[in-house]
């Protein structure tokens, strides 16, 4: 591209900061490409910390014949578990079973191919269980005597786009954070790209190729003035979640069948809660906008009721959040059997275009968007980042990804390190910044060293790394999406860390000036 006087170019502008915009800045400048990615709000604000952090294979998806995905998924889980092994690990799962569910023998098909589709070498299979002598069997209804128990992976989705981020980032990437993109105009041999800061300010950046990757605006970004249009083939699904206290005392996690033929998970998260979700319902609003409503919370609290013997009720509730999916429109009769797969759709002169996908997958996706892009740009680099950890990962040997990685000796040789550091706090670091544990700790030997406490568990060393170094603003940031320590925050803990950031920023302006 000739690069036109005075204005900012670059190979490639991803438009979009969730897991796809992300994962495909982190591929595209590992190899060796000028990478732009801007998005209107925060990385993860949006779908991609909206899921029920799950790194799995899609056992339903194979009662619809998706093999192929599903064993794209699973390969995918097994790449995962070891690129970050601190913020993906593995989950055991339950399924309770009855005479009004599903056959047994079907069940068990199933669960045979999913241990057999794709090669699995870190998680156990699949087993029949007694829930009377099974741990999980505690806390059930009685009329549950038998189980299926299978493995998949849990996840921090929003922790995973930052570290795609960070990566590409610390490869050469420019991500923009706060800044939407106003609109695109197609010249000789490049885009002309508007970008528009929070303060409004406004730059012009010439692209020779765009990443549409805005998630559920994908139809609002390729045709502005008539989005209905260009959201046909894209269908937005509304899913939401609650949290209550702990339902249980153990580490698996449930999966339910429901009379309505959905499934419904039961997942122990953080220590004290049990998550609890997904709905899915057709959605047609703004995508910002959407929130759970009280329908949404009766069907979760009911459906979960039928398995657990105390009932659950909405009162019990503490944190509930809802995200809008775009997936492919496959024209399923009901949102919940809606593929989970993706479609790349290339629009000469290099305009790509990123429909539906699932956090499992976004690895491949953006590999795949390379395949596309690559010759576009006259670029050659091979595929690299399924051998590379991602920031954090390399917890057994510095910069190596390990073949079966051991997170509790990890755990154990931070902890022998740093024995002044409160077990639980220990914890956390090694679970959200793995290797990178000690940056955030800097050159403290005590808690005091760490600084104020601005909230139960955030000391002022960990919130200035994580806005000097993970694109951090606000207090939705910090406590939502960077940590989830605000659900253990109350009321007047969020105006504190509130009125901190404002006088950190009001200093730095004044160290600016």
């Amino acid at each position: 591209m000739n690069r036109l006087p005075g204005l900012p170019s670059c190979d490639l502008l991803i438009v979009g900061g969730g897991i796809n915009g992300a994962g495909i800045a982190r591929d595209a400048a590992g190899r060796g490409l000028n990478v732009v990615l801007c998005e209107q709000d925060d990385l993860a604000g949006h779908t991609s910390s909206a899921s029920t952090k799950l790194i799995h294979g899609g056992l339903r998806y194979l009662e619809h014949r998706e093999f192929a995905l599903v064993r794209k998924s699973l390969q995918e889980r097994e790449t995962l578990l070891r690129l970050a092994p601190h913020i993906v690990r593995p989950l055991r799962f339950v399924m309770p079973h009855d005479a009004n569910q599903r056959p047994a023998w079907l069940i068990r098909t199933g669960l045979f191919l999913y241990d057999h589709l794709a090669g699995r070498q870190l998680l156990p299979g699949s087993a029949r269980v007694a829930l009377a002598r099974h741990p999980a069997g505690r806390g059930l209804k009685s009329g549950f005597r038998t189980g299926f128990t299978y493995s998949d992976g849990w996840v921090d989705d929003a922790r995973l786009v930052v570290l795609n981020a960070l990566d590409a980032s610390e490869r050469g990437a420019r991500i923009l954070t706060r800044t939407r993109c106003r609109g695109i105009v197609r010249e000789a041999d490049h885009w002309l790209a508007t970008l528009q800061q929070q303060d409004g300010s406004t730059l012009q950046l010439a692209a020779r190729a765009i990443v549409n990757a805005t998630g559920p605006w994908a139809g609002d970004f390729a045709s502005p003035t008539d989005p209905a249009a260009a959201r046909q083939g894209l269908r937005l699904v509304k899913g939401s979640h609650i949290v209550v206290r702990k339902l249980f005392d153990h580490p698996y996690a449930y999966v339910f069948q429901n009379p309505d033929r959905r499934i419904l998970f039961a997942i122990p998260f953080l220590r004290d809660f049990t998550l609890i979700g997904t709905t899915d319902v057709d959605f047609s609003g703004d995508p910002a906008t959407v929130a759970i409503d009280a329908g949404e919370e009766r069907y979760l609290c009911e459906m979960a009721s039928r398995y657990f013997d105390k009932p659950v009720t909405p009162a019990q509730i503490v944190w509930r959040y809802s995200g809008v999916r775009p997936l492919l429109d496959d024209e399923s009769r009901t949102a919940s059997v809606v593929t989970r797969d993706y479609r790349l759709q290339f629009e000469p002169p290099g305009l790509l275009h990123v429909r539906g996908g699932k956090l499992t997958t976004y690895r491949r996706l953006a590999e795949e968007a390379m395949h596309i892009l690559q010759p576009h740009l006259g670029h050659r680099a091979p595929d690299w980042t399924a051998g590379q950890p991602l920031p954090g990962g390399d917890i057994d040997t510095p910069g190596t990804l390990s073949a079966v990685p051991d997170f509790d000796a990890f755990l154990a040789r931070f902890q022998s390190h740093y024995r002044w550091l409160p077990d639980s706090l220990a914890e956390r670091y090694c679970r959200q910044y793995g290797s990178r544990a000690a940056r955030v700790i800097g050159d403290a030997v005590s808690v005091p060293q760490l600084g104020l406490e601005l909230v139960p568990g955030l000391y002022e060393a960990e919130a200035c790394y994580l806005i000097e170094h993970e694109w951090a603003q606000t207090s939705d940031d910090l406590l939502w999406r960077r940590t989830k320590l605000g659900l253990r925050c109350l009321q007047g803990d969020v105006e504190r860390l509130t009125a901190w950031l404002d006088r950190r920023a009001a200093t730095m302006t004044g160290v600016a000036a």
